[in-house]
């Protein structure tokens, strides 16, 4: 699948295990080169590849990376990519760059969190990008990709390294994770909340940051373009407030074992989900976000904030 949002800006679906709409990688393509935000697993490299060839593009025309955060599922073919075609940029927050450049405590955090056996099947590999590639960003900046003129903001929550682009001609917000998970009709806004660093406060405060932009569309990595960019933060921050209220009441519960609060939570927000979208559509959410490491991101967070009655 691919899709056009304007002239020389498409994106491609990437079919992570073989499934459609879960990441999407976009392509910005003129007479400068080529772009690409969010190149996605190295295990998707060849649809990846494919969707590029069918466009007249190999992976020697293009010229930037630019990552919304290095997150896997968002970054991991990056070292991959530049190994083949090392004049290639990449643009990344300085938070995230050091864990490009030696990727050893990143791939030792996702690691635990994903489990050794399915480290390669979801994701292949993740290697280093040399430090001569890498082009830091703080947010604030204008930088150029294929001809474009992108303003980058600093947008923290879902991850403490995660940036949004703003192409101002087309007025789409490119902003990874930080608007949720949403796929094709459905109206359910999911949020993404896996450890370590999910930050509500912080959250908010890029959602005004993207909002500034006033931008007519928002571009989810998963998945695609959704026009009404007030509406969708609304729908993310209730569903935010009702998962963190869920949070707060299991934790607080003594009774529970850490696994029966987390097996809690889960069966709750699936319920929720199913009703939304539907138990088949609810099962390819979940590929995109996993309940399970939601429940754990946001019990941290609510942890270390010493909610009322959490102990």
């Amino acid at each position: 699948m691919t899709g056009t949002l304007a002239a020389g800006l498409d994106y491609v679906d990437l079919n992570f295990q073989g499934k459609p709409e879960i990441i999407a990688t976009v392509v910005l393509h003129g007479p400068q080169g080529v772009a690409l935000i969010d190149p996605g697993p190295s295990t998707t490299l060849e649809s990846l590849r494919a969707a590029l060839k069918n466009k007249g593009v190999e992976v020697r025309d293009v010229r930037q990376l630019l990552l919304t955060h290095i997150h896997l599922d968002h970054a991991g073919a990056t070292g991959t990519l530049v190994r083949e075609n090392p004049s290639i940029e990449v643009f990344v927050h300085e938070r995230g760059a050091p864990h490009m450049a030696d990727p050893t405590r990143l791939l030792a955090s996702a690691t635990r969190l994903y489990g050794d056996g399915n480290m390669q099947e979801l994701w292949g590999e993740f290697i280093a990008v040399p430090a001569s590639n890498l082009r830091l960003l703080t947010g604030g900046e204008t930088i150029s990709a294929a001809g474009r003129e992108l303003q980058v903001a600093y947008t923290p929550g879902h991850a403490s390294h995660h940036v949004s682009y703003f192409d101002g001609s087309s007025r789409i917000a490119f902003v990874g994770d930080t608007a949720g998970i949403r796929r094709g009709g459905a109206v359910y806004v999911m949020p993404p909340t896996p450890p370590p660093d999910i930050d509500l406060e912080a959250w908010r405060d890029s959602e005004e940051r993207i909002l500034a932009w006033d931008p007519e569309t928002l571009f989810l990595t998963h998945f695609g373009p959704f026009h009404g960019a007030r509406l969708q933060f609304q729908q993310l921050r209730a569903n935010l407030d009702t998962w963190s209220r869920i949070v707060i009441r299991l934790i607080a519960d003594g009774r529970l074992s850490e696994t029966e609060r987390q097996d809690a939570f889960v069966d709750e927000a699936q319920r929720e989900l199913r009703r939304a979208v539907g138990e088949q559509e609810a099962d390819q959410y979940g590929r995109a976000g996993r309940l399970d490491y939601s429940w754990q991101g946001l019990a941290r967070y609510w942890r270390k904030r010493s909610a009322p009655g959490v102990g």
